[in-house]
């Protein structure tokens, strides 16, 4: 659950620090506090998009942190999977922002990307406001509930319906292109013909252009490195006077006089004739090398040839020759098929029917598990519904086949009659603002159970919603709550008075700077706030004796 929130120098909070319990936290305030702010804050912190105007006027930047305790096995496996360290079951999430714009994120104090914020985030806290409530008016989004609900057994029949519907696919482009290229069949023959007896026929071999390059390097400096090998074999051994092999032989004559005086000077006769020896190594190696090019200039010719045909080839089959090489093999596979294209056809199209065939069977099962979870998903709903103050309701959930997708083949909408009477008809062509909130209320409620997210955050979902309806609410709000931390922003008294922990969102000012602020009520501090919202701007003592009695009644109902 959501252990503690520090915000700083965001928008107008300057630096506020709050823990929260379990249970149902309640927080109200007049229109305008700062309740949205509040809000914006965590979304921050949980990797959503923003903006530098949210700092702060004068301040360098604004931090937001969020501490979570008791955290699930799936959010511990997550993260390792990021490559974090776990700290035991708490995870802490902060994010910075700064006046460039830029942000950093950390995850128990080691900096993250946004998306893996996002990943662990989920895991921990989930949001439903407005924009949440809107979701259930597009009806792309009333499968996935299905499935959602419908669970594990579901969710690997989808896999396996996917991994279907991945081969269909493939078969089918494979097919239309092949069908295609059957009507450019001779145009086409000529070319790879052509291009494949011209790959052929260069024979090229694996390392070759690398030893070309190599050799036609050696070969355009043929001149420059003869006449360098030439002058160094006549410093060596030309037979002159003032040549290496002469002065060593020179050493060689000197030496054998003494060598037989002493052991060091016969020592020094044995590396003079090894020098020797070498001076004459290097200068028969130095003349086969002279010989060798000696005809660089045909060598030249050759090499420069066989290069400029290879890179005509590359400029027309790819980038390099392994490209060239295997574009040849591609062609001749290609050929192949040409050779008995009508075979070919036919056995693609076989293989293209065994896939559909097999997708129509895995969509057929899924298809078959979303209609029973649908029922059982539908009843429920009613079920919570009515809950909510919903008269003789009527909800269904409709089936319809549609073609094939990576998800099978089914289309789900959602079909209310909130009212005895009325025509049932698609949810987004009947529902009201406040139907949506008590409509997703009644969802969130079914999925308790199912759900392992252990906090969520409610932002005014009272909209549109007084009197009965909202005492209604308020209790499924609670009983929402014994298994769930909840957060809930609020206008309805009915509501606030369910809290197990009441805060009082409030902005003030000195007339130079004005700040939002977040204050825990407890006791009359508490019931004070409640008298606010049910009387307005007169709080008689009448209106704070009503706020007592709504207090006592949410406590008992509570306890049930």
């Amino acid at each position: 659950m959501l252990q503690s929130l520090r915000v700083k120098n965001f928008a107008l909070i300057e630096e506020l620090e709050v823990n929260f319990g379990e249970g149902l936290n309640i927080l109200t305030g007049e229109t305008g506090a700062g309740k949205s702010i509040l809000l914006g804050s965590i979304q921050m912190a949980l990797g959503a998009k923003t903006s530098r105007d949210f700092i702060r006027t004068g301040e360098a930047s604004a931090v937001v942190e969020l501490v979570f305790e008791d955290c699930s096995d799936a959010v511990c496996e997550e993260l390792v999977k990021q490559e974090l360290t776990p700290e035991g079951r708490s995870v802490t999430i902060s994010r910075k922002l700064t006046e460039s714009g830029k942000s950093v994120c950390r995850i128990n104090g080691e900096i993250v990307t946004t998306a893996a914020v996002k990943s662990i985030g989920s895991l921990l806290l989930e949001i439903h406001g407005q924009q949440e409530h809107h979701t259930l008016l597009n009806s792309e989004k009333h499968l996935e509930l299905v499935d959602r609900y419908a669970g594990e057994e579901l969710a690997l029949q989808k896999k396996k319906t996917r991994e279907c519907y991945s081969e269909y696919s493939r078969l089918r482009e494979e097919l239309a292109k092949a069908t295609e290229d059957a009507s450019n069949k001779n145009r086409d023959v000529s070319y790879m013909e052509f291009a494949l007896k011209e790959i052929t026929e260069a024979a090229y071999r694996t390392g070759e252009m690398e030893e070309l390059e190599t050799e036609f390097c050696k070969l355009s400096h043929a001149k420059a490195i003869s006449e360098g090998v030439a002058s160094a074999m006549s410093a060596m051994s030309m037979g002159n006077k003032d040549t290496a092999d002469e002065q060593v032989n020179t050493a060689i004559r000197v030496l054998s006089k003494i060598s037989s005086f002493d052991e060091e000077a016969a020592k020094l006769l044995s590396r003079a004739e090894e020098i020797a020896a070498l001076i004459s190594d290097f200068s028969h190696e130095a003349s086969s090398y002279l010989e060798s090019l000696s005809d660089f200039e045909e060598d030249y010719a050759r090499v420069s040839e066989r290069l400029t045909m290879l890179n005509h080839l590359k400029s027309k089959y790819g980038k390099t020759m392994e490209d060239v090489v295997a574009y040849g093999e591609e062609l001749e596979q290609k050929l192949e098929r040409y050779a008995d294209y009508d075979a070919y056809l036919c056995r693609l199209q076989r293989e293209f029917e065994l896939s559909q065939q097999k997708l129509e069977a895995e969509c057929e099962k899924l298809s078959g598990l979303r209609k029973t979870a649908s029922k059982e998903l539908g009843r429920k709903i009613i079920t919570a519904l009515s809950e909510l103050n919903f008269l003789e309701v009527r909800f269904e959930i409709r089936m319809e086949r549609t073609e094939f997708h990576e998800n099978g083949f089914d289309h789900a909408e959602f079909y209310i009659a909130a009212n005895p009477g009325e025509e049932i008809k698609p949810i987004a062509r009947v529902a009201s603002g406040g139907e949506l909130s008590r409509i997703m209320l009644a969802l969130k409620s079914v999925f308790a159970d199912r759900d392992e997210i252990p906090t969520l955050i409610f932002d005014e979902i009272d909209t549109g919603i007084s009197g009965r309806t909202a005492q209604m609410v308020s209790e499924k709000m609670n009983e929402i709550a014994k298994d769930r931390q909840i957060l809930c922003i609020t206008h309805l008294p009915q509501i606030a008075a369910m809290a197990d922990r009441h805060f009082l969102i409030e902005k003030t000012t000195d007339g130079k700077k004005t700040v939002t602020g977040l204050t825990e009520l407890t006791g009359e501090a508490s019931v004070e706030e409640l008298a606010r919202m049910l009387g307005g701007v007169n709080i008689t003592d009448a209106v704070r004796e009503n706020a007592r009695e709504m207090k006592k009644l949410a406590k008992n109902k509570s306890k049930k």
